[in-house]
């Protein structure tokens, strides 16, 4: 963890630039190390061909985006890595924003590791990869 998941309308998928983004969130989240360990992250994109927003009379757009973490940080550090991907993609979306109606939003789930299950031997690459470093 952390897993960031964005969900966007089709109506903006040719201007949205949505790996770009990605590649942003995955360096916000990777300069939070060892916050979050870099062999957990995970950032996707589901673009969306079915919704219907507020009236449907315009050709609305939205993105909403997910950050979902493992429970034992601080406020302060939920906080910070939240206001600064909400700022990335302010600026990132700010010309779709600034043309169309437009929503954007961005909400923290923070779960118990009881309920969870994993697999992951990206941990190891990048302990030993820290290691060697030294």
């Amino acid at each position: 963890m952390p897993h960031f998941i964005l969900e966007y309308t089709d109506n903006i998928a040719s201007q949205a630039n949505i790996q770009v983004l990605l590649k942003k969130v995955n360096e916000i989240l990777i300069s939070k190390s060892p916050l979050f360990p870099v062999g957990g992250i995970r950032s996707r994109a589901i673009q969306l061909h079915d919704y219907f927003i507020a009236d449907g009379k315009e050709d609305y757009a939205f993105v909403h985006a997910t950050l979902k973490i493992g429970a034992g940080r601080s406020h302060e550090d939920k906080k910070e890595t939240c206001d600064e991907l909400f700022e990335m993609m302010k600026d990132h979306f700010n010309t779709i924003y600034s043309e169309r109606y437009f929503a954007l939003s961005l909400e923290l789930y923070e779960f118990s590791e009881a309920g969870t299950y994993k697999l992951n031997n990206l941990h190891q690459k990048f302990k030993q990869q820290s290691s060697e470093k030294v």
